[in-house]
């Protein structure tokens, strides 16, 4: 295809334009990054049966893709600061779409880890990581809005393709399932397609090439030594110098470890409760459409000038929220109050994926951003990894699952309150910090302006004294004129 002309711009994000299209295309690869580990859960049973696997072993395949989704997040950052994110996010949605593919030719576990978990994470990571960086850089005054879009399409792809995975599944089996579904996936490359690059009026020179054949030792120098800043770039352990960082850091963690077992897991439980296969399936439609709609109303509440400064509190009170629904799931008895576990299910997890890269932009700004994005990332496909096998064994172990729910639900509230307290903390020192600062500006002001007046009456004595000098001078001419007059009239 063509060159896009790209858009001319000066410092200030557009904030809307060409903008929106971009975020329908981020909505687009979004919607396939966070949607697909989770309605890949549909055909777990099946595979099962097939290749013979235990809960834990086949919880695998949603974990190591989600892992592989996060660990790519500074392979991807780089990718995107060398090339941008149109091709990034197209080549991601090649990967994904050939991984299904492979994947539907699958004999044993091993094989679908690689293929679906390993290729198709990394794919999905580019097209995660490349949306978030260019929204970042098209919008700041409605950022929140435009983020809170974008990530809607996670519950919008879930809520539609949970129940069509149930149907490709008892229409062609998850082998066809697969090879349909890596076709679909093939549309985040037109999703990048969209992703026009923002480029700033920047005037650069450039040196002759003659000096460069020239100096070739040099050009070589300066390739390395710029290789090694982007390493150091997005890989910037000085991060973990920011309290607010670090504070961040554990509380996401502990949200990641117990976020995505319930929903592995939930249509496996409602059919251990005698419900229907299809009706099971729904209960992810249900939930991933109220989080269609929650998403993009907090995005709104956290756009205005009261949530806005307080967004990290906000914050919070999602994940303590969305761990409490997990706390009460194994009370339901029926599959209304499953129904009902799924609405707040859907509320909670909205509002924490409409605000958790918000926040990190809120702490980190938008020139730091894709460097901490693809840190946090790589930091956070450990609990990724960890957390549904750990669920899936607590099943094999128990027998039961609510166990699951019950390890899942008190992590993420615990993780929800240390967020709460510590940002209270952070933001106590934060003041004190910066109250320092002010008194020790005004008596840095102070000390100037005494330098100041001490310099002024230092050149003004000065001055006093040149007179003082020149009139003396002055004087002393005047002594020597009469000493010469009477010295003459005394030899006439």
């Amino acid at each position: 295809m063509s060159p896009t002309p790209v858009q001319q711009l000066g410092n200030k994000p557009p904030d809307g334009g060409w903008g929106w299209m971009v975020v329908f295309g981020a909505h687009i690869s979004i919607g396939f990054a966070y949607s697909t580990p989770k309605a890949l859960s549909i055909f777990f049973k099946e595979i099962q049966k097939d290749l013979l696997v235990s809960y834990s072993d086949i919880a695998w395949i949603s974990s190591i893709m989600l892992a592989a989704m996060y660990a790519g997040g500074p392979v991807s950052s780089a990718l995107v600061n060398r090339f941008g994110s149109r091709p990034v996010v197209m080549l991601g949605g090649l990967m994904c779409g050939v991984s299904m593919v492979t994947a539907s030719f699958g004999d044993s576990i091993i094989y679908l880890y690689f293929c679906i978990g390993v290729i198709g994470g990394f794919g999905l990571s580019f097209n995660l990581n490349a949306s978030l960086t260019i929204i970042s850089k098209y919008f700041l005054a409605r950022r929140p809005l435009a983020n809170g879009l974008a990530m809607a399409g996670s519950p919008v792809f879930l809520c539609f393709l949970a129940p069509l995975n149930q149907y490709l599944q008892d229409k062609y089996g998850w082998r066809g399932s697969l090879l349909i579904l890596g076709a679909l996936m093939l549309n985040c490359c037109v999703a990048g397609a969209l992703m026009r690059p923002v480029r700033m009026t920047l005037k650069q020179s450039y040196p002759p090439q003659k000096k460069l054949e020239e100096q070739p030792d040099k050009h070589i120098t300066r390739i390395k030594g710029t290789c090694m800043e982007n390493a150091k770039k997005f890989l910037d352990l000085t991060f973990f110098k920011d309290r607010g960082f670090v504070i961040y850091l554990i509380g996401n963690i502990m949200f990641i470890f117990g976020a995505y077992a319930p929903i592995v897991f939930l249509s496996a439980y409602a059919v251990s409760r005698g419900v229907e296969e299809y009706s099971a399936a729904y209960l992810l439609s249900i939930m991933g459409f109220v989080d269609m709609f929650v998403r993009p109303g907090t995005g709104l509440i956290a756009n205005s000038k009261w949530i806005r400064p307080r967004v990290q509190y906000f914050f919070s009170f999602a994940m303590v929220f969305n761990g409490t629904c997990h706390l009460l799931c194994p009370l339901t008895t029926s599959y209304a109050l499953l129904v009902v576990y799924a609405i707040f299910f859907g509320v909670g997890f909205g509002m924490v994926f409409a605000l958790i890269f918000e926040c990190l932009m809120d702490l980190m700004g938008n020139q730091r951003f894709p460097s901490a994005v693809g840190l946090v990332t790589i930091i956070e496909c450990f609990p990724m990894l960890l957390g549904p096998p750990a669920a899936g064994l607590l099943v094999d172990v128990y027998g039961d699952y609510k166990y699951l729910f019950f390890m899942c639900g008190a992590v993420i509230v615990t993780g929800g309150l240390f967020l709460f307290v510590m940002n209270i903390y952070n933001y106590h020192m934060l003041g004190k910090e910066k109250a320092a600062m002010d008194t020790e500006q005004k008596q840095n002001n102070i000390d100037n302006q005494e330098q100041k007046s001490n310099g002024i009456s230092e050149q003004i004595t000065l001055s006093m004294h040149v007179v003082a000098w020149v009139r003396f001078q002055e004087r002393l001419e005047k002594c020597e004129h009469c000493i010469k007059i009477i010295h003459i009239y005394s030899m006439i």
